[in-house]
C-alpha cells in the first residue's frame, strides 16, 4: 500500500484509482504526460476533472517535444503522399502543435 499524501489543497490524496488501457492508448497517454511536463496522475486527475492542462515550458518538455517530432518526423518519411495516416498519429500532431502554439518566447 502505498504512502498517504496531501496536495497543495491539503487534502489527504488516499483513494486510489485504477483502469485498464490498451498499449496504443498507454502510448497516447505517456506521450501526453511527457509533453505537459506534469506527473501522470496530475495530468490524469485535471482531464477527468475538465480542469486546463498548462503546459510549462522546461528542459523534461523540451526534450520530450524534441522526442516526438522526430517520432513523427520518421512516421511521415514512412507515409507516401499523406496515403496511410493514422488517427493517433494526427492526435499527436495537434498535441504538439497546441503546445507549441500555446508557448510564448520570452
Amino acid at each position: 500500500m502505498s504512502a498517504k499524501n496531501m496536495d497543495n489543497k491539503n487534502r489527504w490524496r488516499n483513494k486510489t484509482v485504477a483502469f485498464r488501457v490498451s498499449p496504443e492508448e498507454d502510448e497516447q497517454i505517456e506521450a501526453a504526460v511527457q509533453l505537459s511536463g506534469l506527473t501522470k496522475q496530475d495530468y490524469i486527475t485535471r482531464r477527468l476533472l475538465c480542469r486546463d492542462v498548462v503546459v510549462q515550458g522546461n528542459p523534461r518538455v523540451y526534450k520530450a517535444l524534441r522526442n516526438e517530432l522526430t517520432a513523427v518526423l520518421a512516421e511521415l518519411r514512412r507515409i507516401k503522399a499523406g496515403a496511410g495516416v493514422d488517427s493517433e498519429l494526427l492526435d499527436t500532431i495537434r498535441m504538439i502543435a497546441a503546445i507549441l502554439g500555446g508557448m510564448k518566447e520570452e
